[in-house]
């Protein structure tokens, strides 16, 4: 039973990535926040994406640790 889970999981995945690729997400994305999580809602979405939902990101920010004094 869990291989047959996690098999469908690998699937629905692929799917994604072959989403991402059809909307020229990979080349083409803004190399920020943003677009990294655009990628990511789009592959996990995976055959969503067929059912006419397309997921972006739009503002997002990363917020680094500083030291402490």
């Amino acid at each position: 039973m869990t291989s047959v889970v996690m098999g469908l999981v690998f699937v629905w995945l692929i799917i994604g990535v072959i989403a991402g690729a059809q909307r020229h997400y990979y080349n083409t994305a803004p190399t920020n926040c943003a677009g990294g999580g655009t990628i990511a809602v789009t592959i996990v979405a995976g055959p969503l994406n067929y059912l006419g939902m397309n997921p972006k990101v739009d503002n997002c920010q990363v917020d680094v640790p500083q030291p402490s004094q």
